[in-house]
């Protein structure tokens, strides 16, 4: 299943405090259980404007499906073509 990058615009992302951030993830994961099993979130990075997240899902609708349903901002969405990480400069 694919993997998406998606970008949001959140002003002050950065100062959002735990209570927000706690209160942001329960409202996905509400949204995420009624879509079913299909789209996962992984992980999301929180910098001082934007906030990055990362799923899995079918396809591209099925994110914005998510953002609709939860009220969440996508500035964009970019399929993942491969991960590369340290290990990746050790070759075969």
């Amino acid at each position: 299943m694919p993997k998406y990058v998606i970008e949001r615009d959140v002003e002050n992302a950065g100062d959002l405090s735990a209570d927000d951030l706690r209160n942001i993830s329960i409202k996905s994961c509400d949204v995420l259980e009624q879509l079913g099993p299909k789209i996962q979130w992984v992980e999301s990075f929180v910098t001082p404007s934007k906030i990055y997240c990362v799923y899995i899902a079918p396809d591209e609708a099925m994110i914005r499906k998510h953002a609709e349903m939860g009220e969440f901002p996508i500035t964009s969405i970019s399929e993942v073509g491969c991960v590369i990480d340290p290990t990746t400069s050790e070759g075969p």
